[in-house]
Order: structure tokens, then sequence, then C-alpha cells
């Protein structure tokens, strides 16, 4: 038999490359990595100016009571001062855009005994899907039992949700029901006035640009600013507030910088900042422990703007230890009651005002107002990293999902080869990659999965924050971040060693030495070769992944999944260290 060369040798045989060879490779392999998902999330990344911080207004008098001037002696009426009667009416509300119709349940409630012509009030729902049975019970009874007809309605909501909400069509519905109360034979229809809340602020401004003939208006928590800013300012606040790391509160900046208009969705940056809207005599609730509301610059800008419609008359009120709602304690749970003497106040000055009276107390009273950071003003859509938020998503989502299913069929042929004792390749993975790719995919998946969790933490505690439960302590919410950073940069390093063994399985091949559309042939194809696999015969090839096209497949799907979930993290800030 003759000799084999040293060359021949060595193409039959290739050795495996040293440790401190590899370590060489993963090395920049890992800082390339590295730099690429660090520019992105330093690209991605939405600058926030929270200065200043720590305002406050400080109020005159302590005291939230409201007085009125009265030389006539005319008889005011009191909150309990008349018993209520109940009685319902339909009317059908048509929303202009889509032509669709709601009929809307209205609960009128009447002072019994009353006599003359009486003011009337509709109340405005904020958040959510309120009825007539179940919303403002407590308020419109209050009202009524002062002397005024109360009108409390479904929500007109047509088949919108909240992401979507028609407030101008809103406007004309609560204004069609502001007119059928000035047509009620006991009403006055020069005294009809609304009561608004938190969201409904922002439907009261179109309602009072086109109606004015409202008589006055009670804002509840106003949400003054656009809804990109106010709920901007919310998530960024609360997200302190319950100690989320500031890599959680980098979140909010981007998910607010989202272009809605792309969607066809484009309430976020309505305009509502009209003087018309603060035109008229304007009585303006906020809790201290309110987490959801700009006070400071809510108040300051309400001020500014009535001022600008040469209106005057604007009264503040803070009540210390309520919440966004003006109750006491956890709104989650049922029953709990409005905070002290908000009822008695809110009916005091609407009582006054009907009767033209000169109101003799301060205008802004109660508990110092505050606001820890500034609304964000300067957010804004930002199309371009809209579009590359909504393409790495549901490219992620997509490759996920495909990997899955691949992953399935892949154990289902497994546990067909196993019962029938099949010895043959079923995914023919070579060089140990299979087992590679199985831990280093569980192991992205499960940062995956650690960053929504720790997201979903902050989310829970921000929830139970704004219903008027205490702040969570930090603890986890704060750690998770840098947890989840330190693991992703594992990874990294795990898929740069993957990279570098695939490297090095190409190099021993010879396939280095290849044309780059070549190599790539060779690393998810088949290259000629007379060293013989297990089984094999001379002539069968031997591939640098797989045996099977189906795990070559799988092998580039998976990485290409996981790729993503990479640029998902560092979409987020994952990566800015």
């Amino acid at each position: 038999m003759s000799s084999v060369s040293s060359k021949d040798q060595t193409e039959e045989s290739p050795q495996a490359w040293s440790w401190s060879k590899r370590l060489t490779l993963s090395l920049p392999i890992f800082v390339i990595l590295i730099a690429l998902l660090s520019s992105v999330s330093n690209a991605t990344a939405v600058p926030w100016n929270n200065d200043p911080i720590d305002q406050s207004i400080e109020t005159v008098d302590s005291d939230t009571s409201v007085k009125f001037a009265n030389p006539s002696k005319v008889t005011l009426a009191k909150r309990g001062t008349y018993s209520i009667t109940e009685r319902h009416a339909t009317i059908d509300v048509k929303q202009k855009s889509t032509g669709d119709t709601q009929h809307i349940h209205i609960l009128i409630r009447e002072p019994k005994g009353a006599s003359g012509k009486l003011p009337g009030v509709v109340f405005m729902h904020g958040a959510g899907y309120g009825t007539a049975e179940d919303s403002f019970g407590d308020v419109a009874s209050d009202l009524s039992s002062a002397g005024f007809v109360s009108a409390v309605i479904d929500k007109p909501v047509w088949n919108t949700s909240d992401a979507n909400r028609d407030y101008p069509a809103s406007a004309k519905a609560y204004d069609q029901v502001i007119d059928y109360l000035r047509e009620l034979e006991n009403v006055d229809s020069s005294t009809v006035g609304i009561y608004a809340t938190s969201e409904s602020t922002w439907i009261s401004s179109y309602l009072l640009q086109s109606d004015h003939k409202v008589a006055f208006q009670i804002l509840l928590s106003p949400m003054v600013h656009s809804p990109r800013h106010s709920l901007g300012f919310l998530a960024a606040q609360d997200f302190a507030m319950v100690g989320a790391n500031p890599g959680y509160q980098s979140i909010v900046r981007r998910l607010f910088s989202a272009d809605l208009d792309l969607f066809g969705l484009h309430n976020l940056d309505i305009d509502t900042l009209k003087p018309a809207a603060y035109a008229i005599p304007t009585f303006v609730a906020y809790g201290s422990k309110d987490v959801m509301t700009a006070q400071v610059d809510g108040a300051q800008t309400i001020m500014k703007l009535a001022h600008e419609a040469d209106n005057w008359n604007v009264t503040i009120r803070n009540y210390p230890l309520a919440n966004h709602v003006l109750r006491l304690g956890d709104e989650a749970q049922t029953n709990t009651p409005l905070v002290d003497s908000y009822e008695n106040d809110m009916v005091d000055w609407a009582v006054g005002i009907t009767h033209d009276l000169k109101q003799t107390t301060q205008l802004v009273t109660g508990a110092t107002i505050k606001q820890s950071i500034a609304v964000p003003f300067d957010l804004r859509s930002r199309p371009t990293l809209t579009v590359y938020m909504l393409v790495i998503h549901a490219a992620s989502l997509i490759f996920i999902l495909a990997t899955m299913l691949m992953w399935i069929v892949a154990l289902v042929r497994k546990t067909r080869a196993l019962i029938r004792r099949d010895s043959g390749h079923v995914l023919g993975f070579t060089h140990g990659f299979g087992e590679i790719l199985v831990l280093i995919t569980g192991t992205t998946l499960a940062t995956l999965v650690l960053f929504f969790s720790g997201l979903a933490q902050v989310v829970y505690a921000v929830v139970k924050l704004v219903w008027g439960g205490a702040p969570a302590t930090a603890g986890m919410i704060y750690w998770s971040w840098p947890v989840i950073q330190i693991v992703s940069t594992l990874v990294v390093w795990a898929w740069s060693r993957v990279f570098a063994r695939l490297i090095e399985v190409a190099s021993m091949r010879g396939l280095l030495r290849m044309p780059t559309m070549a190599l790539i042939r060779g690393l998810i194809g088949h290259r000629q070769t007379r060293a013989k696999p297990p089984g094999a015969s001379k002539s069968e090839v031997q591939p640098v992944i797989a045996y099977t096209r189906f795990g070559k497949a799988l092998f580039v799907n998976t990485t290409i999944a996981m790729f993503c979930v990479l640029l998902l993290f560092a979409f987020w800030g994952l990566f800015i260290y």
C-alpha cells in the first residue's frame, strides 16, 4: 500500500482548533455583535427632559369651602335639601364619520318639590365604558338634592375602543343630552352645565368650542394636555414612583414616541388647548394622592387659557389624601368614599354660580399642589422609529412562531424514529450544533420571558398605584433590569461562540478559501470530501451543519429568530450600559 502525503493527511484528518484560537476568534465576533446591538439601542433612544422637577403651587388657605356674597339674601339650596326622584329616557346619537347609531339610556334625577326653572348638569364619563346606572350615582344625587336636574348617560362609544375613541363625535353626543335637558319644562336652558372627569376633559374641550351656551363646568382631575403628553407624563411619573429601573422608564419614551397616525389612530396629538374650553366659570378639583394628573402644569395652563378668554372665574381645590377620582383609598375596592368636604364644596360652588353670585373665598385653596416632573412637551411622533419597531417586533414574532413549529415537527420526527428504532439521521446535526442550538435558543427565549416578566411586574405595580394602592417596594422592579442586561450580554457571548464554531468547521472543510457565495452554499449545503462520516460510503457527502435539509433549515431559521430577539432587546434599550 502506498503511503499518503502529509497534505492528503491534513485534508482527510483536519485538526480541531485549540481553545485559545477559538477564544481569539470569539472575542472580535462578540465585540462586533455588542457594538451592533448597542448602536441600535442608542439609535432608538428618545431624549426626555424631566426638568423642572418637584414643582408646586402654594395655596393661600387650607380650607376648601366655597362661599358667595349674597346681598339679596337669596335662599341657596344645600346638598341634601331635596329628596330625589329618578326617571329614564332614551335618545339616539349618530357617529357622523361612520353613520353608526347608539341608543343611549339617560338616567335623570330631579329634586322633588323644587319649583320654578331649575339648573341642569350633564355628566361626562372618563376612561372605560360607564353606563347611566353604574356611574356618578353619588355626585349626581348630590347636585340633584341641591336643586339641579342631572343627566347621566351610557358612555357614547359606538364601535370604538379606548385607542380610537371619537372625541368630536362624543362631544356632539353629550351636546344632544344638554339640548335634551334645555328643552325640559322644569329646566332653565341658560343654566345647564357639565361635570367632566379625567379623559372626558378632552371631549369637553370640543364641546365648549361648539356650544357657547354651556353655563359652567366642573372638572375632576382634568387631563389638560394632549393624550401623548398627558399619558407620557403619567407613565413616566408612575414608573419612577414604584421604583422602576430607569431602563424600564426609557421604554415609556420609546412607546409614546410612536406615530399612530400610520395605523389610522389620530387621538394622541389632538389639540384641545383652546381658550374657548375654559371661557366659562370653572371648578377644578384635584387630589393630592393623584398619580395620574400633571396638576401644576395643568392648573397653570387652565388659568392661562381662561384668562386669554377673559374668564377670571376659575376655582381650584386640591384635596389631601384623595386619589385621581377624589376617592379615599383603593378605587379597586367597592364603595370607596369621596374625600371629605368635596361633595359640599362642589355643590355649593355650582349653586352659587347658577345664581350669578360673587365668590368671596379664595380661588386656589386646599393642599399644596405638587408635581414631581415636567410634562414631556418635547415628546413627538417619530415615524422612522415606529416603522422599525413594527418591523422588528413582527419579524421576531414570525420567526419565533416558525421556529416553534419546526421544533415541534423535529420532536415528532425524533419520537417517531425512536419508536421505530430507526438509526438513520433525523435532523442530522454535526459537530455538536444540535445540542448547542437547543441550549442557546432556550437561554435566549428564557431571557425574553425574563424581560417581559420584569416589565409585567412594573406595570402591575403602576396599576395598583393608579387605583390608589400604596407604592410597591422597588426590589426586583429595579434590579431585574441590570440582571436582564447581564444575561443578554452572556447570550450574545454564547452566540459569538456559535458563529466562531461555524467558522472553525468551515475552515476545517476548506470553505474559507472559496468566494463568498460559495462559502455560504458550503455552510448550509454539502461539500464533497474524502472524509467518511459514520455509516457513510466514500461516495457520500459530509455537511458542515447537518446531514438533512430540515436540520439545516431549522438551524438557519432558529438563528435568525434569536437574532431578531436580540434586536428586539436592543430596540428597548437593553444594550445601553
